[in-house]
């Protein structure tokens, strides 16, 4: 499996993910603004969507993943496959029964999550009936994520990384009617994110059976729970140690609840902006970087892990530097051009606008986060992101409590940003005191000149922006961007921090994957 074009893979999908997401929410600010329908909707789908990504994206694929892939390497595709159909079953069984207790406790899951929302408000009431509506989603897509884990594990990249994108087709289509029949928009696309979930279970159930891991759900028994055992060992910590930015978002929520109308929503538009370079690269580098990784731990190739470890760093940071770089001197006019329409005014921009900048700052360090947690969940350690996580919370909360009341919600997004770099720098420490990372000669090599390249671009983008007013047009803001990809890419270039021979050989590299017995081969990567 190449790390290079399985990252591509994931990053393009959700990419078109991005671009979907970024029209529903263009839709979603037009149509609901940032008002009361909009900070209860937000809620439920945060929600939802925030224990989606804590429990089925983060900690369990950090757990499940690398089981998987020793399973498969060392025991065969009958062993991983009847794995998988027994997790299938218990989590079914555990997420039934958690989605029945949040309804019947969901006027208090909406109290603790906002409580700036009084009961008996309109507010309040709204969140707890969209909020009902949303939950469940929370099943069908766990599951869903269990099985993108075996297409993963199995180096097929694609249908899982396509899932997102029914999500946001579907809300396009809720929005859509709720404009033409004139419907509450906030209740349709509530029930968009509920029948979104399912359709996106389908797809990668019926992707996995045509890779030949038809799951048939089947509870443990004798043995075959040591290995279940071992699994939530792995994901109950790992809950807390790899959803550390959703659990940031949480807390910002909880603050955010008690600032003016409007605050929540300022926040989610800047975080959903943020999104788009965090999911290309951070995400995509994560997904990618973990099976590979623990394949090859597995097989005894430390030497090769540590050289993909060290290139999906240099990865990360040769694009979320520049990224990082645009939101933060460009964040006006990027708000101003996607969102200034409707009921979404200038004093709406200028407050996103704000919080995005604030966001950005941290987008590296995220972004590092993804990649450097594989040094651990390959290992099969869950346990020590847990303690790092707990400090950069107690952090993230500290830095709110002693700025909020001069900063307001950009406080909140900044605290964010803070907490993230000091994750990364945490795990780093911790991985090089374990002699499990060392930066090779490369890596040294290229850190001082990526961020020189980034420097470069953020004085090109700040004289842009003072001396040209028409940055913050449609076809200004365009122009700019497309200026400064290709100039970044020069400096890069001409700094030395990568070569167009080294992005060849990247390309082509085809590390080979050892197997076993039954085991699938895993030397190509699905791209379509």
């Amino acid at each position: 499996m190449n790390l290079l074009r399985a990252a591509a893979t994931v990053g393009s999908l959700t990419l078109l993910s991005r671009v979907l997401g970024f029209l529903r929410d263009l839709g979603i600010a037009a149509v609901l603004g940032a008002g009361v329908a909009a900070d209860a909707f937000f809620v439920a789908f945060k929600l939802a969507n925030m224990l989606r990504r804590l429990f089925a994206e983060g900690a369990f694929n950090a757990g499940f993943v690398p089981l998987f892939a020793r399973t498969l390497e060392q025991e065969g595709a009958a062993a991983a496959r009847a794995f998988a159909g027994h997790t299938f079953a218990v989590m079914a069984l555990i997420l039934g029964a958690l989605v029945l207790a949040a309804e019947l406790a969901m006027p208090l899951l909406v109290r603790l999550l906002a409580t700036g929302f009084e009961p008996g408000s309109e507010r309040y009431a709204l969140a707890v009936e969209l909020s009902r509506l949303t939950f469940p989603y929370l099943a069908a897509i766990s599951l869903a994520a269990l099985l993108s884990g075996v297409l993963n594990g199995l180096g097929r990249f694609a249908a899982a990384a396509f899932a997102p994108v029914l999500l946001n087709l579907v809300l396009l289509l809720a929005l859509a009617l709720a404009v033409l029949r004139g419907s509450s928009a906030a209740h349709l696309l509530a029930l968009g994110v509920l029948v979104a979930g399912f359709v996106q279970l389908a797809l990668v159930f019926l992707a996995a059976a045509r890779a030949g891991f038809a799951l048939v759900p089947r509870l443990p028994r004798g043995r075959e729970r040591t290995r279940l055992r071992r699994l939530w060992q792995l994901v109950l910590p790992g809950a807390f140690g790899a959803g550390v930015y959703q659990l940031n978002l949480v807390i910002d929520t909880w603050f955010a609840s008690h600032l003016p109308t409007g605050s929540i929503s300022y926040l989610f538009y800047a975080d959903r902006l943020v999104q788009l370079p965090l999911g290309l690269v951070g995400v995509a580098l994560g997904t990618a970087l973990l099976p590979l990784l623990a394949r090859q731990l597995r097989a005894g190739r430390e030497e090769a892990a540590r050289h993909n470890f060290d290139r999906a760093l240099e990865l990360g940071l040769f694009a979320s530097l520049p990224a990082a770089v645009g939101l933060v001197l460009l964040a006006e006019p990027i708000v101003r051009v996607l969102f200034e329409r409707g009921a979404f005014g200038p004093p709406e921009t200028t407050a996103t606008a704000a919080a995005l900048s604030a966001f950005a700052l941290g987008l590296p360090a995220f972004v590092l986060v993804k990649v450097l947690a594989t040094g651990f969940f390959a290992r099969e350690d869950t346990r020590t992101p847990v303690a790092v996580a707990a400090v950069c919370l107690l952090a993230n909360i500290l830095f709110i409590l002693l700025t909020i009341d001069h900063w307001g919600h950009v406080s909140i997004a900044l605290a964010t940003a803070l907490s993230n770099w000091l994750n990364a720098g945490l795990l780093a420490a911790i991985l090089v005191r374990r002699g499990a990372f060392a930066p090779g000669p490369q890596l040294r090599r290229k850190l001082p000149r990526l961020v020189a390249s980034a420097s470069l671009l953020a004085l090109g983008l700040f004289f842009v922006r003072e001396n040209l007013p028409a940055i913050g047009s449609p076809w200004g803001l365009a122009g700019t961007i497309a200026l400064a990809a290709p100039a970044y890419v020069v400096f890069a270039l001409a700094l030395g921090a990568f070569s167009i021979a080294e992005l060849r050989a990247a390309l082509a590299a085809k590390p080979a994957v050892a197997g076993s017995g039954q085991a699938v081969h895993l030397d190509k990567v699905e791209t379509a």
